[in-house]
């Protein structure tokens, strides 16, 4: 199995003069999902190189077993320092692409056409897609192939109203997942707050938050093995 993560190079939090990018969680716990499963792994990120890291996610509340192999592991690290511009890369090179969140891809993934063409042509090559906590928002311009949204109709989660409104950025974001998503036409649906909660529809897997980040990646995985049988 080839995986392709993509992260944020969005480092800005709004105006508030704050840093932002990816959730360190959201990375390391399917990293270590994917290695453990034998799978090759490849980090891109619209910029290359190394992607920003929310500075939050990184403090002592926030750190877990998987976050603290991360920093420890310096394949991971390396990984980390050369991640391969968005641009570069192709569906047709993996067997399926996964997307964790922090703040910053609802800056810069979700408009990147970069990252919009990889999302449809994943899908529509029949190859599984996972997206977790604020990394549903990127399906914003996806479409079908008849052209209406992506998520229209679709089983869907993602980071929630409640959520944002609990780390107090409800009025910093360009936009709110869930209200997006809903907006699209997804049938959308949340578990409580800080609660792990994935949805699976068709090839699409979508996690509500940090916590999902590792059953996401479990889904995904079992995905994978099950189109690769049919």
């Amino acid at each position: 199995m080839k995986v392709l993560i993509v992260l944020t190079s969005h480092d800005q939090l709004g105006g508030t003069g704050r840093k932002t990018g990816f959730w360190l969680e959201e990375l390391a716990a399917p990293y270590y999902r994917f290695k453990d499963a034998g799978a090759e792994i490849v980090l891109a990120s619209p910029k290359g190189g190394r992607p920003p890291l929310d500075p939050k996610s990184n403090e002592p509340g926030f750190r877990t077993d998987d976050t603290r192999r991360f920093e420890s592991d310096p394949g991971a690290t390396a990984a980390l320092e050369r991640t391969v511009r968005l641009d570069t890369v192709s569906a047709d090179d993996f067997d399926t692409v996964f997307y964790p969140g922090g703040h910053g891809p609802l800056w810069d993934l979700a408009e990147d056409p970069h990252s919009v063409r990889l999302i449809e042509s994943t899908l529509r090559a029949g190859k599984p897609l996972a997206l977790v906590c604020h990394a549903p928002g990127v399906l914003r311009h996806a479409t079908a192939a008849d052209g209406t949204p992506l998520v229209r109709g679709r089983r869907v989660t993602g980071f929630t109203n409640e959520e944002e409104a609990a780390v107090e950025l409800t009025e910093v974001v360009p936009f709110l997942v869930e209200d997006e998503l809903i907006r699209l036409g997804a049938d959308y649906a949340k578990a409580g707050t800080w609660e792990p909660y994935v949805r699976t529809d068709g090839l699409l897997i979508t996690g509500q938050n940090p916590a999902s980040s590792a059953p996401a990646a479990d889904a995904l995985i079992t995905l994978v093995a099950d189109t690769a049988k049919s």
